[in-house]
């Protein structure tokens, strides 16, 4: 009787162990960092396919969408603090759910235009440099499997995919790498003009990002501040097979790496 009560005893402090586990791991996922896969390549080559984060969650505050599941029985934000021009922000698309990270181009009020694929902001163009190209091989990335898309297409798989490469570099000086592939119709837009509560948002490879170019439900349109989640500041891991356990295609020269 006494090794089935001690039996019982392991037993119920094993169930205790793992519950009081997962509260704290739900609790610092909530208020402190969430991690984050990048699954797509809208924010080449500043982000890439296979890279790892966590995401800063107490940048911004915290509202509704914060918890798992949008279960926070917040409404608006709470400790909220505005974003910054610049930052790569992941944010809860209002229309499918899903997380979404992007780079912050647009604060409340600003006017938002491309004109032949060079931004601009408040009636002036935003700098850009010539900085090379971007290459990769053309093969499927990630878990998904994306192909990504190349400017020197049509290209075999397993060739060279090139991408043109400028340096943007926003009002406050915030320098970032942009990608283009092709002059498309998102290369040219009205003027947008960013609503009190809103920010805009632009993928880094800008021919290949859904973004506030777009209206919802296939864009981001002009994003409410709840939708914030955090800010990404850090890369972790990289890995560029379609499994993390895939070590020899690991990136070790992304590992900690700033995000910028």
């Amino acid at each position: 009787m006494a090794a089935k009560a001690k039996a019982t005893e392991g037993v119920v402090e094993t169930i205790k162990t793992v519950f009081w586990a997962l509260v704290i791991a739900g609790v610092f996922r909530t208020l402190f960092y969430q991690p984050f896969w990048i699954p797509s390549g809208s924010m080449k080559d500043t982000l890439l396919i296979g890279d790892f984060l966590f995401v800063n969650k107490m940048a911004y505050g915290y509202s509704a969408y914060s918890c798992p599941f949008s279960a926070c029985p917040i409404s608006g934000r709470l400790f909220g603090s505005e974003p910054e021009r610049g930052d790569v922000v992941v944010f809860r698309h209002p229309a499918n759910g899903a997380d979404f990270i992007k780079r912050l181009i647009g604060l409340p009020g600003d006017t938002v235009q491309v004109k032949d694929g060079v931004l601009w902001l408040n009636g002036q163009p935003v700098p850009q440099e010539d900085a090379g190209t971007f290459e990769e091989i053309k093969q499927p990335q990630g878990s998904q499997g994306n192909m990504p898309q190349c400017a020197n297409d049509p290209v075999g798989q397993g060739g060279t995919c090139i991408k043109e490469r400028r340096i943007e570099t926003l009002p406050n000086g915030v320098r970032h790498d942009v990608l283009n592939i092709r002059n498309g119709a998102a290369d040219n837009t009205p003027i947008f003009t960013v609503p009190e509560g809103h920010y805009f948002f632009m993928g880094d490879n800008r021919d290949n990002s859904q973004d506030s170019r777009f209206a919802l439900p296939n864009g981001v349109g002009f994003l409410p501040a709840e939708y914030l989640i955090g800010r990404a500041d850090r890369i972790m891991f990289s890995s560029a097979g379609r499994s993390l356990f895939y070590f020899w295609t690991w990136r070790s020269d992304r590992f900690f790496k700033a995000v910028e």
